[in-house]
């Protein structure tokens, strides 16, 4: 049995301790809102805060998640409130086919809690390892600045 706290709930959960995290969240939490893209933590669609770092749950085993403290897109937002840059997202219109955009929200979230006034060369730095197949890095970007106004 391995205990998680996951968007404020604490789960204790009876899996395979190597299974990876992302499964867990999408296939024994039924929180799929974190995508599965690569497999192997390269794209960034499966992003989520683990004790208050930004992580690849693709690449997390359970067992290496016991204990943790776990954010998914599920519960970015707060009070009944999307989280600015959730509504930064939504006003650039930065979504197309949608696929990595929980894993970009989660790194630009990540980003916005420790660098509040991000450049553009920060953004590209921080958003580096979340692609997006569409190409929608400028919209990605302005959402990101018009978010750290809000934050």
């Amino acid at each position: 049995m391995i205990t998680l706290t996951v968007n404020g709930e604490t789960h204790t959960l009876d899996v395979d301790p190597d299974t990876p995290l992302l499964w867990v969240l999408r296939d024994h939490l039924r929180l799929t809102g974190t995508k599965y893209g690569c497999g192997i933590g390269e794209c960034g669609a499966c992003a989520v805060h683990m004790n208050g770092e930004l992580v690849k749950s693709c690449d997390i085993e359970l067992e290496n998640a016991a204990g943790s403290n776990i954010t998914t897109i599920e519960g970015l937002a707060s009070g009944g409130r999307l989280h600015p840059i959730q509504q930064g997202f939504i006003d650039e219109d930065t979504t197309q086919c949608g696929w990595c955009i929980p894993g970009q929200l989660m790194a630009a979230a990540h980003m916005l809690e420790s660098n509040p006034e991000p450049t553009d060369a920060e953004i590209n730095l921080a958003m580096k390892d979340n692609l997006c197949r569409c190409g929608a890095y400028d919209r990605i970007r302005k959402a990101i600045h018009r978010a750290a106004l809000a934050v």
